[in-house]
């Protein structure tokens, strides 16, 4: 199984001694998402921004990001305004990103 077929599956529960990954693998999965998401280095993060005509339509992309992440059990940090959301992913558990994040991130673009 590729990087891409793995991002096409649902995140797997945090349960102690899930592993950060390596800087090899983060670069190899950033070339299998949106290019829009930036990699965060100093936060061992990814991040992405998204602009919408209102509130309401940025209230209703920031719902549904919060519906996807109870379901995959798998939460980003959200910030929004008027019209804007950024989205934050890091796996907090295992101190860096983990495959977790890459799968959320793409889910997040299936949003959109």
């Amino acid at each position: 199984m590729n990087n891409s077929d793995t991002l096409e599956t649902q995140c797997q529960p945090c349960q102690g001694g899930m592993n950060a990954l390596s800087q090899d693998q983060i670069k190899s999965y950033m070339q299998t998402i949106n290019p829009a998401w930036q990699y965060l280095p100093e936060a061992v993060s990814i991040k992405r921004s998204f602009n919408f005509k209102n509130f309401s339509k940025t209230m209703f992309f920031v719902n549904a990001v919060a519906a996807m992440a109870d379901q995959q059990g798998h939460h980003p940090d959200v910030e929004f305004g008027y019209n804007y959301c950024r989205v934050r992913l890091t796996t907090h558990e295992a101190k860096g990103l983990t495959t977790n994040d890459f799968i959320c991130a793409k889910k997040v673009d299936g949003l959109v």
